[in-house]
């Protein structure tokens, strides 16, 4: 087994990878969180504790819930 690499053994596109998607998971855990929030439980599917859960499951979750966790209803014109 090789040794835990630290940040200074990591090439610069290595780390820019890193922030990069750290700062992409993030906002979408934010956005999902947000989003949730403003939401009421009739636009959803499932509870919104369920939601609140899973969307800290890195990049899954967030993805999972908006394109599976809210019902898409007609805009009313």
């Amino acid at each position: 087994m090789g040794r835990k690499k630290r940040w200074s053994d990591l090439t610069a596109a290595q780390k820019i990878t890193t922030v990069v998607s750290g700062l992409i998971q993030i906002s979408l855990l934010a956005a999902a969180l947000w989003d949730l929030r403003r939401r009421s439980p009739e636009e959803l599917y499932g509870s919104k504790s369920l939601w609140r859960g899973l969307v800290f499951i890195n990049f899954f979750g967030p993805i999972a819930y908006f394109l599976l966790g809210r019902k898409r209803i007609a805009s009313e014109a």
